[in-house]
């Protein structure tokens, strides 16, 4: 338990960025699952129609704060790499 009014306020402030982050996260995340597991399965029409959508959680994430700019880019970068094989 936070001791001074800073702290409280401090964890408070955390707890609502932390809700914000995983907002933005977790989207990303499940798209990038159903990515990876469509191009496991070989099925690569579909996940090319997921991709514009993959790309976008991905540049939200990195507008957000969530992820860095250059991780936005290498995740791209890596789901396109792939797709193409």
């Amino acid at each position: 338990m936070p001791i001074t009014h800073s702290a409280e306020k401090a964890l408070r402030v955390s707890k609502r960025k932390r809700a914000v982050n995983l907002r933005r996260a977790k989207p990303m995340k499940e798209v990038l699952k159903e990515m990876k597991k469509l191009i496991g399965e070989k099925k690569g029409p579909e996940a090319l129609k997921i991709l514009p959508k993959a790309y976008q959680m991905i540049d939200k994430a990195a507008k957000g704060g969530v992820i860095k700019k250059n991780n936005a880019d290498r995740k791209k970068s890596r789901l396109a790499r792939l797709l193409k094989k």
